[in-house]
């Protein structure tokens, strides 16, 4: 009798559990990005970073209540066309619960995709005009670049010595990419009584930037915003050696990758400042914590690195939208992911990056900024406070 009863109770247990294996489910991740193309460094750190977060929170966390996490990752290298196939293929047949875009074309190619079939995708490249009207489905992890234009040029503001109105140039690439900082920047410089006296741009393939940097030091630019990627900021840099010509070269949070210290060891010089949002190692913040058992655990990296941090922010964002989807209907999928991304109020991420909020006409995350001297030996030196352009004072800091 005590046999059938034990019998009995084993079965139960077995069905239950059964049952909640049966429950769980693979929350499915697309990632379209540029492994192969055209500053392709920036990509593969960035599939390195979300790739390792997933498997911490698969590994370490038991996924998300029990739910893992698959990241399926197509190479778009860098061409519009291999982006909106990787789309396709992951609506149609990987059946994804949400997506990642990569370069500014890419996403903006993609989003009338990704409206259409209604899976909520977050982009890397912060370019605002993926969130021009309508906004359904598309997301960044924080700040624009209009908020890179407009932190950068009030930072130029502050530190400017002199009776006269500050010189600006831009030099960026001739894409979408370059070509998102040139409105904004257009803007803001009005309104600071900033003089943008130049912009240069230039294919992305350009090997030798001495005529557009010879441009720019006879319009007398002081200061060089730049919007391209690490390579091309080491080509501006010898180009600029060749003519002597010594600006204050700034740019936005993409300006450095790993391979950006290897070619521009003797170049960099101390001489870059960027507008990082993000939380660096000196902050000894909890996510930069986080960050650290990353890199011990999978060894992918073994030192900060801004492409890396940006691949482990959109991951926690990602893994922050499937709790909140399974917490508000047990449930994820597509479309309660979107809702849970759209609840997302002051969301703390540790410090890695500034509080998050999203609302149904409003995907643009936040609008927080910090300066930092890039220095040549892979270190990031904050130089101002964190700010709101626009609303917030710029303190600087001591060097």
């Amino acid at each position: 009798m005590r046999f059938k009863l034990w019998i009995t109770i084993l079965a139960a247990v077995f069905l239950i559990a059964g049952v909640g294996n049966a429950q769980a489910k693979t929350i499915k991740v697309g990632a379209a990005i540029n492994l192969t193309g055209p500053a392709s460094t920036w990509g593969q750190f960035h599939e390195k970073g979300q790739r390792d977060y997933f498997r911490y929170v698969n590994e370490v966390k038991g996924g998300v209540y029990g739910n893992k996490i698959e990241m399926i990752t197509v190479d778009t290298a860098y061409k519009v066309p291999e982006a909106q196939a990787a789309i396709n293929k992951f609506v149609l047949q990987d059946k994804v619960d949400m997506i990642t875009t990569w370069g500014a074309g890419e996403g903006l190619a993609a989003k009338p995709i990704i409206q259409k079939y209604k899976v909520p995708a977050i982009n890397y490249s912060t370019s605002w005009e993926i969130l021009e009207k309508p906004v359904d489905y598309m997301y960044l992890p924080f700040g624009s670049y209009k908020m890179d234009c407009h932190a950068i040029l009030e930072y130029i503001k502050a530190i400017h010595k002199g009776k006269n109105a500050p010189k600006v140039g831009l030099l960026t690439y001739n894409n979408a990419y370059g070509r998102s900082i040139h409105a904004p920047s257009k803007e803001y410089a009005k309104r600071l009584g900033i003089n943008l006296v130049a912009v240069e741009e230039f294919p992305p393939k350009t090997v030798d930037l001495n005529t557009e940097l010879l441009r720019l030091q006879k319009a007398g630019a002081e200061y060089v915003f730049m919007q391209m990627l690490p390579s091309a900021i080491i080509t501006a840099f010898k180009s600029a050696d060749r003519i002597n010509y010594s600006p204050v070269f700034l740019g936005t949070w993409t300006s450095t990758d790993p391979d950006f210290f290897k070619m521009g060891a003797g170049l960099i010089r101390d001489r870059m400042i960027i507008q990082f949002p993000g939380g660096l190692p000196v902050d000894k913040s909890k996510g930069i914590a986080v960050m650290q058992q990353l890199w011990k655990k999978y060894k992918t990296v073994d030192k900060f690195d801004a492409s890396y941090w940006e691949g482990v922010v959109i991951g926690m964002i990602m893994e922050r939208a499937f709790i909140r989807a399974y917490e508000k209907s047990k449930n994820i999928n597509p479309e309660t992911i979107n809702a849970a991304l759209e609840s997302f109020k002051n969301e703390d991420f540790g410090g890695l990056v500034p509080k998050i909020t999203y609302t149904k006409d409003d995907h643009g995350a936040s609008f927080t900024a910090r300066m930092v001297k890039v220095k040549e030996d892979g270190s990031y030196i904050p130089l101002t406070n964190f700010y709101v352009p626009g609303k917030d004072k710029i303190r600087l800091l001591k060097k």
